[in-house]
């Protein structure tokens, strides 16, 4: 181990560290740890978690993000879900079961209930109902009971925040200012690929923790008033976005350094050096975008034990509704970041492009298929339509290469309407049609008439035009906006990769490796050893269902998935 590589002096840079105020409490990680006995520590204490298991307690999770997975060995899940938890022996890996099988489940992706006794508890409320004598002390013991899981939430909450704020001080003093230190290691545009905004992440969260501690009431936990708190930094929430769009392109970086052996001895003596707790910098870095999930999660479990009566329900109802909304809006800025590169390479895989980008307006593909487009006079073209936010693309398949497609326009679905038409006769033009609709121009005489083959067809394209039109009118409620750097920067990499390769689709997408694991009767011998395919950000609610859309379009674009 090259500890000497580390220096331990602070110089100047620690000054930007401390407290904007002047101070920061410091707290060991020990003493962040001690807590209710009822309190578990999210991705740890897995003794702790067996022993209440092997008591005959019952041990649930809920999912911060959806684990998708083709493996029958995995357990797969939607943001939200709520898994127990049978076994926590592994740190990576859990066993577990939901409502559909037992399986093993990525124990990073999940935060475990405060609350553990509530089961026990509803499931022995029935048997209290029996005495009606005791009807008064069952009511008054509810009660107690209440205020002690609205005070087990608000100290996890509390809890929490502190541990999180050891964590990104750790990072940001133990890793960034010694990568900082040995220019010989590390770029500049390394570094902030690796780390992006958390120092920016550091100094909010900060400021955000101190707000929760004057609200936080420690003689009476349950009577705190933090939903204020929450309200009032909401919008400081959003610099979380960066950092999670970022995080993939953090990852691969990572990995690629961590393949010398000089950047793992490196990162590993500025860990003992911090006296950081044993987890690797990648384990660290992806504690911010933990962190944004778990909020909402936070936040339900404790409106459920705030009565309508207690002063902070509006405001925890409040904040729970805005902090989902931001764990929301961060995960569908990252899923049209991933959705710009794909877009950005089909552009380029066109043939005879003509005008602006397609991301100069445009974000998200909503729709693709084939559709006949009519003239007034009654002639036909087959063509290949694309609809996207905003506009629609008409591209003509080659003759002899059908994977090739060629430029021939766009319409405006901002500036048209759209308009269902009958079987039979259209009187405006004249003209039999079937499976037909219209789109025609608000500013100019302009109309477009298009048939589907199928009944079915043109239900879809219909729908499509609806969900079109209702995902511009979100986009701009939601504040949806990607920069021209990010759009620039798609372009750019779309036309690099795209450079020397013959236009046309070059084949099918490759399935991701299948890992053999063993039976299922056989799953205490072995836990999965792959790192969960999609770490993705997403909540439960509200969540658009994944397009199916994408799948034809791959058919017909030269990229992959």
């Amino acid at each position: 181990m090259r500890a000497s590589n580390v220096s331990s002096d602070g110089g100047t840079e620690s000054a930007a560290l401390v407290d904007d105020n002047g101070s920061e409490e410091d707290y060991s990680y020990e003493d962040l740890c001690q807590a209710n006995p009822r309190y578990l520590q999210p991705g740890g204490e897995q003794l702790a978690i067996n022993e209440l298991i092997s008591d005959g307690s019952v041990v649930c999770a809920e999912a911060l993000w959806d684990h998708v997975t083709m493996d029958d060995q995995e357990l797969g899940f939607k943001a939200g879900d709520v898994i127990q938890v049978l076994e926590a022996s592994n740190k990576d890996w859990w066993w577990g079961r939901n409502e559909d099988k037992e399986a093993w489940f990525p124990a990073s992706f999940v935060r475990l209930r405060v609350n553990q006794e509530e089961l026990s508890e509803n499931s022995s409320s029935t048997q209290g109902e029996e005495h009606e004598e005791d009807a008064g002390k069952n009511h008054h013991k509810h009660s107690e009971s209440k205020h002690q899981m609205r005070t087990n939430v608000i100290q996890e909450i509390m809890n929490t925040e502190r541990v999180y704020i050891k964590h990104l001080k750790d990072i940001c003093e133990g890793y960034i200012r010694q990568c900082r230190k040995h220019t010989g290691m590390f770029t500049v545009a390394q570094l902030a690929t690796i780390f992006g905004n958390i120092e920016d992440i550091y100094k909010f969260q900060r400021k955000f923790l101190k707000d929760l501690e004057k609200q936080y009431n420690k003689e009476e936990p349950h009577l705190s008033e933090i939903g204020s708190c929450f309200l009032q930094h909401q919008e400081g929430f959003a610099i979380y976005s960066e950092y999670c769009n970022n995080h993939p392109g953090a990852c691969a970086e990572l990995s690629n350094l961590m393949k010398q052996g000089r950047y793992r001895h490196f990162f590993e003596a500025c860990r003992l050096l911090q006296q950081m707790i044993d987890i690797a910098i990648d384990g660290f870095l992806l504690t911010p975008v933990q962190k944004i999930c778990k909020y909402p999660l936070q936040l339900a479990e404790l409106l459920k034990y705030t009565t309508p009566e207690h002063s902070d329900y509006n405001n925890i109802k409040a904040a729970y509704e805005a902090m989902k909304n931001v764990a929301c809006l961060i995960n569908e800025r990252k899923r049209r970041l991933e959705s710009i590169d794909k877009i950005a390479r089909w552009q380029v895989s066109i043939v005879g492009w003509e005008g602006l980008d397609i991301l100069d307006r445009s974000s998200e593909l909503i729709h693709s298929g084939e559709l006949t487009k009519v003239t007034r006079h009654g002639k036909s073209q087959q063509r290949t339509f694309f609809l996207f936010d905003h506009q629609l693309v008409s591209c003509k398949k080659d003759l002899l290469r059908r994977d090739v497609l060629y430029y021939r326009g766009r319409t405006d679905m901002d500036d048209v309407e759209l308009v269902d038409l009958e079987d039979g006769r259209d009187k405006d033009w004249n003209l039999s049609v079937k499976n037909a609709f219209k789109l025609v121009s608000k500013t100019t005489d302009e109309v477009h008439l298009f048939c589907a083959r199928k009944q079915e067809d043109k239900v879809r394209w219909l729908q499509a035009c609806e969900d079109e039109r209702r995902r511009v009118r979100e986009d701009r409620e939601m504040g949806m906006e990607i920069s021209e750097n990010q759009k620039k920067l798609a372009m750019l990499n779309a036309q690099k990769a795209g450079h020397g390769k013959s236009k046309g689709y070059s084949g099918c997408p490759v399935a991701p490796p299948h890992q053999n694991l063993h039976p299922l009767h056989q799953r205490h011998v072995t836990v999965p050893t792959s790192v969960p395919q999609q770490q993705v950000f997403a909540l439960a609610e509200p969540k658009r269902k994944p397009s199916l859309f994408w799948h034809t379009f791959n058919k017909l674009t030269p990229f992959k998935k």
